[in-house]
């Protein structure tokens, strides 16, 4: 795998990035003046000379039980006494080809906090050995033997053993956790709960997402079973390896042994996520029974917590440093307790900070929108309050082309400009009604919010047997004609009789969202968004429809603003 990611990849580091991490890098092995004295130009000097004061740092293989070698690095306090100990923090690497040295900014907090640190590179990734597993178990039996070793170190408490990890290290982290009790707390970034429900939505492969992390991964690394797995998932051949494969894979699945340890957990999560599924990392925290904390930010993935994996200061790096010290007795945040329960920034705000005892009490109840048909002499229905609208039919041609509405136009970088304030902006006059069916509220007479869980149910009568529909919830300004995006959802049915009408129901991704006065709500149905795969036959037509009994609506979880 290369050093960094491939430039054309959504997860690429600046040329800067990888710059300032090299010097970070240099300057650990090496604390003389000159090799320090080059992270002035990144402000960075003082914060490790400091560090180079209170502990050691030295890189080190740990040979797993087949004799594959583990690259690790580990941070020590400097003048123990004799006998003394400290709590330990494990940081399995992010998939990124730099592996553990994006860590690297957070060894100078964990050090100050009186911490023993490890960060490691999972097998196959970056400079360790092996083959990558995907956090499977044999990456789980292999962070068993990392605690090991650790603990093997006179200066750790075996008693205080944290993991922390970004992304691929998180899931790696909560796998660990479920399987070793040694591991007394766990934070974890950008985290997954069901891999599965991440590759697969609603009967559609998430496909885009899907190659760019097997593209960061390097198929000549993976093993031989989780290339069978990337060929099938390409192929469409969701079977039960495929199942397997994820469920082994998959935190949701390890409850029993979280709950019975009742082990602290705290995740973080994205609104605009294109990864991994949100509504299943809600899925695992709502049902964890231990200590457990979630944090839901604007963006998508990765984005809250970078700054924060480079030492500077991030909300989700800031929670963990207070979830661990609360749990393990360090001092490496800044001396508050953690929130438990919920917590949550609306849309294109990074300032909002609403706190919550748990998800229920978070989600606004349903209110249901009825869709209409469209009136005498327009293309677009309504989106109404009043009664059940029956008896109307909508046809769009499925082509293999979409509309310009889309899930995100670049996977994680749309959604870090729109954690800058820069939603990506959709002009609806532009959607192509041959290609997508819309419908749109009345203008809102005060402002309202967007709090939880969305849910769709619509008629749908393909022309083929296989079929794929993507429904999108838009902000629009009727002044404008522009509109952002709150959330979105695909369903694909599957071995239909060709011209038969079935009715659907789908959850789309919740969302937390704030409207001006004056604004609309659009619902935008199509037939393709180059994110997902497409199962339609082209070029075919697809009719959607409202029929007495089983009317078509949208639930919105809505409310003024307070």
């Amino acid at each position: 795998m290369p050093v960094s990611s491939p430039s054309d990849s959504p997860f690429a580091l600046s040329s800067e990035d990888l710059a300032r991490l090299e010097a970070i890098s240099e300057a650990l092995l090496d604390p003389s003046p000159r090799r320090i004295g080059r992270l002035d130009q990144w402000g960075l000097a003082d914060t490790y000379e400091m560090y180079a004061e209170i502990a050691g740092y030295q890189e080190v293989s740990i040979a797993m039980a087949d004799g594959t070698l583990i690259d690790a690095a580990l941070s020590v306090p400097r003048n123990l006494a004799p006998g003394q100990t400290c709590p330990a923090i494990v940081m399995p690497a992010p998939l990124i080809g730099i592996g553990r040295k994006a860590y690297l900014g957070m060894f100078p907090r964990w050090a100050l906090g009186g911490y023993v640190v490890l960060a490691y590179s999972q097998r196959g990734l970056a400079d360790s050995g092996g083959e990558i597993q995907v956090a499977g178990p044999q990456d789980v039996a292999d962070g068993g033997e990392i605690i090991n070793w650790l603990v093997g170190q006179d200066s750790v408490d075996p008693e205080r053993i944290g993991f922390f990890g970004s992304s691929y290290g998180a899931g790696t982290s909560l796998l660990v956790a479920a399987k070793d009790r040694r591991v007394k707390a766990v934070a974890g970034t950008s985290a997954w709960g069901d891999l599965f429900a991440s590759l697969y939505e609603n009967g559609t492969r998430h496909l885009k997402a899907f190659e760019a992390l097997v593209q960061l991964f390097g198929e000549e690394r993976c093993s031989k079973e989780f290339r069978g797995v990337i060929e099938k998932i390409r192929n469409n051949t969701i079977d039960d390896e495929v199942r397997e494969f994820a469920r082994a894979r998959s935190p949701k699945h390890q409850l029993a042994a979280f709950n019975d340890a009742r082990t602290p957990i705290l995740l973080t999560t994205a609104w605009h996520e294109t990864i991994f599924s949100v509504p299943a990392v809600v899925d695992l925290f709502t049902q964890l029974q231990g200590p457990k904390s979630l944090l839901v930010q604007v963006g998508d993935h990765g984005n809250s917590e970078l700054p924060g994996l480079f030492g500077f200061i991030s909300k989700p790096t800031e929670m963990a440093y207070r979830w661990v010290d609360h749990h393990l007795g360090g001092s490496a945040g800044d001396g508050r307790e953690p929130r438990f329960g919920i917590r949550s920034e609306y849309m294109h705000n990074l300032l909002s900070d609403l706190s919550h005892p748990d998800w229920a009490a978070y989600a606004l109840p349903g209110q249901r929108f009825h869709l209409s048909g469209a009136a005498a002499g327009e293309s677009d229905g309504q989106l109404t309050r009043d009664q059940p609208q029956p008896g109307w039919t909508r046809s769009v041609k499925a082509t293999g082309r979409g509309t310009d509405v889309v899930v995100a136009p670049k996977l994680v970088q749309t959604g870090l400009a729109e954690r800058l304030g820069m939603p990506h902006v959709y002009k609806t006059a532009e959607i192509d009604r041959d290609l997508a069916a819309t419908w749109t509220t009345a203008p809102l007479e005060q402002p309202m919010r967007v709090q939880g869980d969305l849910e769709l149910r619509v008629t749908v009568k393909p022309r083929a047997m296989d079929a794929t529909i993507v429904a999108y919830l838009l902000d629009r300004d009727p002044a404008t004609g522009k509109a952002a995006i709150i959330t979105n959802a695909p369903y694909t049915l599957t071995n239909q009789q060709a011209g038969q009408a079935t009715t659907v129901t789908f959850s789309l991704q919740p969302a937390h969202y704030v409207l001006a006065r004056g604004r609309q709500l659009q619902l935008v149905i199509d037939t393709h968004d180059q994110f997902f795969a497409d199962a339609n036959s082209t070029p075919t037509t697809i009719e959607f429809s409202s029929p007495q009994g089983a009317e078509s609506y949208l639930d919105i979880p809505l409310a003024p603003v307070d």
